[in-house]
């Protein structure tokens, strides 16, 4: 079984075309797609009446070259898992689950989707960051927040959230909510956050401080973490952190049986990871030109 997984496209459109020309030629079971889909939301969130040059990038050109491939494709079109990420804005949600119901891919955040011998799981939120979209970020393990990052309540909401969970939800309660007692044995979990202290999370703030205090080069999740060994899942899928790869020199991490991978890049390429679920060790990256 050949399965594709790309995180942090952002809105690429040479990445995007590189990607569906990948899936035209190999022909993959299966396209994971990890978060930060979209161009930047906060120019829309900021004048959305003056906005004029927006275009809707889901239904004007996702849901557009998807139906050309699947028209092309047909009974071997891929089964496409996608998420939104920190950077994706929540109002864009709606047009998410219009393209799932047109059969175009299966929105995963927050669902558990039964998939021949696998089950898959996927999950968007990250922990407090420094950055002002707040749609997708939830406290971690509790209210602590890092030293250069904001609240979950002290951001920009693209859509009103109540205010016991902005205050209080946590990542680690949401992934107990999630999976609760089932096996994991056979479970893929698309999330947008990497695990913490992994060589998946390592981010660029080396020598930098606030207020005299050093920042954590490790931006990722520790519920995430602690999750993942805790309850061994066969494969984990990351993005967020784009140049922990360059810094760390891999793009992947084993936890006990737990094969974790992260797609997201820093360079211009489509970075494509390419994993068997039924042998995730053989696992490949390779970056491909987009232009």
């Amino acid at each position: 079984m050949n399965c594709f997984f790309v995180s942090d496209l952002h809105g690429g459109i040479d990445r995007y075309r590189a990607l569906f020309k990948q899936v035209l030629e190999e022909l993959p079971d299966a396209l994971f797609i990890g978060g930060d889909l979209l161009p930047s939301p906060l120019k829309k969130l900021a004048a959305p009446s003056l906005d004029i040059s927006h275009t809707d990038f889901i239904n004007g050109f996702l849901a557009r070259e998807l139906k050309k491939i699947k028209e092309t494709l047909g009974e071997r079109y891929p089964k496409i898992f996608v998420i939104l990420g920190n950077d994706d804005g929540r109002m864009e949600e709606a047009a998410i689950l219009d393209v799932a119901s047109q059969g175009l891919w299966q929105y995963c955040h927050n669902r558990c989707i039964p998939w021949g011998d696998f089950t898959v799981y996927g999950y968007s939120y990250i922990p407090p960051s420094p950055f002002r979209l707040k749609d997708w970020e939830r406290f971690d393990v509790s209210r602590y927040v890092d030293p250069g990052c904001t609240a979950p309540d002290e951001g920009i909401l693209s859509v009103p959230v109540p205010e016991q969970q902005l205050k209080w939800a946590t990542i680690t309660e949401d992934l107990e909510t999630l999976t609760s007692e089932k096996n994991l044995e056979n479970a893929i979990f698309l999330f947008h956050a990497p695990p913490y202290k992994s060589r998946l999370d390592r981010a660029a703030l080396d020598g930098k401080m606030i207020d005299h205090v050093p920042l954590d080069v490790h931006i990722g999740s520790i519920a995430i973490q602690r999750f993942i060994e805790e309850r061994r899942p066969l494969i984990t899928l990351h993005g967020h952190v784009h140049e922990s790869t360059r810094l760390t020199g891999s793009w992947r991490d084993q936890f006990d049986r737990t094969e974790s991978f992260n797609a997201a890049h820093d360079g211009p390429e489509l970075a494509l990871i390419r994993f068997d679920p039924y042998c995730p060790a053989k696992a490949a990256r390779e970056l491909i030109p987009a232009y």
